[in-house]
């Protein structure tokens, strides 16, 4: 499964908003990777997502295969848009 988010913070996906996106995947089980300008990471891993320097307005997407992946999209979905770190595309 697969989306795709804009990302709309003002400093991009800075440490704040990574962790707390890392720390709401974490506890899945399934495998899920965040890829930016064809590059991919684990989202799982706070110094990969870091890594990426990732600006305001970049498109990401986020994929997730496993048992839980439905779940794991839709907990991404809700944070990126309830903290206002993203929208849809």
């Amino acid at each position: 499964m697969k989306k795709t988010f804009k990302i709309t913070t003002p400093e991009g996906l800075h440490a704040r908003p990574s962790a707390l996106l890392v720390t709401a995947v974490t506890p899945f089980e399934c495998d899920v990777l965040l890829t930016y300008n064809d590059k991919s990471v684990n989202l799982k891993s706070i110094m990969g997502v870091m890594a990426l320097g990732i600006l305001p307005g970049s498109i990401v997407a986020i994929s997730a295969e496993g048992a839980d992946a439905d779940k794991l999209i839709q907990t991404v979905s809700d944070i990126m848009i309830t903290k206002g770190i993203g929208e849809e595309c």
